[in-house]
């Protein structure tokens, strides 16, 4: 029986790759690249780090270090600019978190930057609903690695574990995800995961190894999560 849901941060609870991907693609002209659509999506589940060199390795470039840091604060700080004009969270996302914290515990994985996360659950008041928060600075790679879904159901199941008193299993533990990557990485940490079609088509995310899929969180509830994933 379900006892855990693990949610994607970008593209799951805020609708903010295009937002990210103007970001980039400004960014990244100053360095003489055109970030494109395909090249922006190419790259879904990479944290900023991986994102940048794996554009410029696209471009033909390499940065260094201090450059690569220098590009991700650029975008950051363009991101919470668009940020402070309003929060695009999607739509049911903050019914649904609210109406499943009571029957679940709910965390956040994510490759985003904890400060960029923070900032969004600090301004729609979100933080208290989560038990667990993985950022990328949590984790040593990025996905489709399962590294951070592993680490993420660490962190829920000591969550659980300290209010139950027992631990959630593998099995009772759903993954959100909106990118074939992330969907890669939750079944590589042997967890359950829903395909959300917030980004890509649902095919893709089947491809990837998504148990179910659907279109919007709307119409989910704890009934459903345990009638479909046990």
């Amino acid at each position: 029986m379900v006892k855990a849901i693990l949610m994607d941060f970008n593209g799951v609870v805020i609708d903010d790759e295009p937002i990210q991907m103007r970001a980039y693609a400004e960014v990244f002209k100053a360095e003489g690249i055109d970030l494109t659509e395909e090249m922006y999506y190419d790259c879904l589940g990479m944290n900023d780090d991986y994102f940048v060199r794996a554009i410029a390795a696209k471009a033909g470039a390499e940065f260094a270090d201090e450059k690569v840091s220098a590009i991700i604060a650029a975008k950051s700080e363009a991101w919470r600019g668009e940020m402070e004009k309003g929060i695009p969270l999607f739509d049911g996302v903050e019914d649904f978190i609210r109406r499943m914290s009571q029957s679940f515990e709910i965390g956040l994985v994510s490759m985003a930057m904890r400060k960029e996360i923070d900032h969004i659950l600090d301004l729609t008041g979100l933080a208290p609903f989560f038990s667990a928060i993985v950022s990328t600075e949590d984790v040593s790679t990025t996905k489709p690695d399962p590294e951070c879904y592993r680490t993420g159901f660490e962190k829920i199941d000591r969550a659980h574990t300290s209010k139950a008193g027992y631990p959630v299993l593998r099995r009772s533990c759903v993954v959100i995800e909106d990118a074939p990557q992330g969907i890669a990485a939750a079944k590589g940490a042997r967890l359950k995961a829903l395909g959300i079609t917030n980004t890509v088509e649902e095919d893709r995310l089947r491809d990837a190894g998504a148990d179910a899929v659907t279109r919007s969180l709307r119409d989910w509830n704890a009934e459903s999560f345990r009638r479909v994933f046990g």
